[in-house]
């Protein structure tokens, strides 16, 4: 992947699929054809080899494929419907079928394939947990031509629940700090994350974040990207940021250990970019930003 580009082109943004996919929505009109599968268990993708290629499940469900909940239709995935459901986690795969991880330091599934499942992941996560109305807690239905859904008793609105994060590089000279998330395994480091609060702007967040897990202040916060991260529903919104004060400290609840790291130390990754922490990570030491 050419780091030199913006995070479109990171996986689970779109634009990754935007010449093979066009995206429905309940109500959209669609032709009543076979088409191809979105098959999900937990984070990896069913897939049929073919040759030295994965490629989608096609036409009838066969009886193997035990699924859980009802099949949604998410688009058009090279001129046909493209459906989305979930596996019974107790299936056996037939020979010719596997199951790819698409998120993960074990990751492995092409990046096309990766953003269609995680879109598809994100949409069963949603109808998973918006059945009921959380006001009054009648059974919701759906708003034609939206994933929005509104209660037929009390006439609330819901919709997607899409959840902003930062991400943040923090910069000091040509040194960079990262951080060991406390359930980690040893040698594995990332940069400073974490959600935005009530009443905080992003830069606000920013700057709570880094002080809370890491000890440090930060100046100069300047954004640099995002990326849809549906595990399950979180917007990834990336910065980078200078060191102002402070020695780095881990906060020994989220976080278990702080490094300064340069380009020529960081830390190895396996499956290429496939975060935008990564992609950060990789701009700065390829000395993108000033």
């Amino acid at each position: 992947m050419n780091t030199e580009m913006d995070t479109s082109c990171l996986p689970f943004n779109t634009t990754l699929v935007a010449e093979g996919f066009t995206p429905l929505k309940p109500g959209d009109i669609y032709p009543q054809i076979p088409g191809a599968w979105l098959l999900l268990s937990k984070s990896s993708l069913l897939v049929r080899e073919e040759g030295q290629q994965y490629v989608l499940p096609e036409g009838v469900l066969p009886p193997w494929a035990v699924v859980a909940g009802d099949a949604q239709v998410l688009g058009l995935w090279q001129g046909r419907p493209l459906r989305v459901q979930e596996l019974d986690p107790s299936i056996e795969l037939p020979a010719g079928h596997r199951l790819i991880p698409f998120q993960g330091v074990d990751a492995t599934l092409d990046l096309q394939l990766s953003t269609l499942a995680g879109l598809g992941g994100q949409i069963l996560h949603w109808e998973r947990r918006s059945r009921f109305c959380s006001s009054c807690a009648a059974e919701l239905e759906r708003i034609s031509g939206t994933w929005g859904k509104r209660c037929p008793a009390c006439r609330t609105e819901h919709f997607p629940h899409i959840h902003p994060c930062v991400i943040v590089l923090i910069r000091k000279g040509n040194r960079f700090l990262l951080v060991r998330n406390a359930s980690w395994p040893a040698g594995r480091f990332s940069l400073v994350a974490g959600f935005l609060d009530f009443g905080e702007s992003l830069e606000e967040c920013v700057r709570r974040e880094v002080r809370e897990e890491a000890g440090v202040e930060v100046t100069n916060i300047r954004y640099v990207g995002s990326q849809a991260w549906p595990f399950p529903s979180q917007l990834m919104i990336g910065f980078i940021a200078d060191h102002a004060s402070g020695e780095p400290r881990a906060d020994g609840i989220e976080v278990a250990e702080t490094a300064w790291f340069t380009a020529e130390t960081l830390p190895n990754a396996s499956g290429g970019i496939r975060s935008i922490s990564r992609w950060i990570m990789k701009r700065f030491g390829q000395q993108t930003y000033s």
